[in-house]
């Protein structure tokens, strides 16, 4: 019921398909995804309120799926570091459960994972990026394509340790039984039901706060470049996917914006003080942990693999999300309440 499985299940259920969302409700603001789901599907939406460490709940999820999309997960950083057990539990064991849930069945569907780009590590140190005064770009041209799936793994901070595993176990298990499965490893996305926090969905955190005129906080010094990708345009690669699977069973490809629709966290601000006709107040504080300073995907392969590639332009899915949201609010705080 979060913000990509809300964004999928409604495509599905609006093409006739019957989906059943399986989720903790533990994040904040998902139950109002669910509602607006069952509000939309009536009866195609069937609800499994559980926890993916239950493994007998996560085999009775399976039982009767025609295909599983894996996006259960702990995934913020931040939490990560402050609770690693946790983390691993969900993130790694809860994987391993949807897996051997899906290999027990006569006929196993097909499994496609959210991995993270974060199972890349740092990709880059900080001497091999040139910064100038908006954004910090790799000093090297011929990485400015981004980055593609032979890059090397370098798990970083809990988060990534415990996403990377699962993204291995994924994978792993196409060659050792044979199971239809497919990783993507994500980069940012954005757009509609999305529940934006300083932790996790930072678009639409920087524009709850641009309209609530709140201020934020950048970790770092904000030219830390990141691809951002739209969420239709995540959903369409998420079904091309699943639609090929018997030809691409097995394999990772990157999922993201690519080099066309990459901004710095400066640039961002910039374009939804445009967008919302108000200034942020913007706050600075050190590095976390973890954090890279410039990740842009190579998606050329999967492009290459199904067709797919981003429609949304980054101006347009902003104008989009600022839109959702404004509609979605009460008055924005008052200027003055900002402290």
């Amino acid at each position: 019921a979060g913000f990509l499985g809300a964004n999928i299940a409604d495509r599905l259920a609006g093409e006739g398909h019957l989906v059943t969302v399986f989720d903790n409700l533990s994040r904040p603001g998902v139950e109002t995804n669910l509602d607006w789901l069952r509000s939309r599907h009536g009866g195609r939406i069937g609800v499994m309120e559980a926890d993916i460490r239950d493994p007998a709940a996560v085999e009775a999820a399976v039982a009767g799926a025609g295909a599983v999309l894996h996006l259960a997960a702990q995934v913020a950083v931040t939490t990560s570091i402050a609770d690693p057990i946790a983390d691993f539990e969900i993130n790694a064991r809860g994987t391993l459960n949807v897996l051997e849930a899906v290999r027990k069945r006569d006929e196993p569907p097909p499994v496609l994972f959210a991995s993270t780009n974060k199972v890349y590590g740092s990709v880059l140190p900080a001497n091999a990026v040139v910064p100038g005064p908006y954004h910090v770009e790799p000093r090297d041209p011929e990485q400015r394509e981004g980055c593609d799936e032979t890059t090397p793994l370098d798990l970083h901070s809990p988060y990534g340790c415990s996403k990377g595993v699962a993204d291995q176990y994924v994978r792993d298990y196409a060659r050792v039984y044979g199971l239809r499965t497919l990783v993507f490893r994500m980069s940012c996305l954005y757009g509609p039901l999305q529940q934006g926090n300083e932790d996790q969905g930072w678009v639409a955190h920087f524009a709850l706060s641009a309209l609530r005129r709140r201020p934020v906080t950048l970790f770092g010094d904000g030219r830390q470049v990141r691809d951002i990708l739209y969420v239709d345009d995540a959903v369409d690669a998420w079904l091309a996917g699943l639609g090929a699977i018997d030809r691409l069973q097995g394999q990772v490809f990157n999922l993201g914006g690519g080099p066309e629709q990459s901004t710095s966290l400066l640039e961002l601000i910039d374009r939804l003080e445009a967008l919302t006709g108000h200034r942020l107040v913007v706050r600075f504080d050190d590095w976390r942990a973890g954090d890279q300073r410039w990740y842009v995907s190579d998606i050329r392969a999967l492009a290459a693999a199904t067709g797919w590639t981003p429609k949304v332009g980054l101006e347009e899915g902003l104008t989009r999300l600022v839109e959702h949201l404004r509609c979605r609010l009460p008055d924005p705080v008052p200027a003055s309440a900002v402290a």
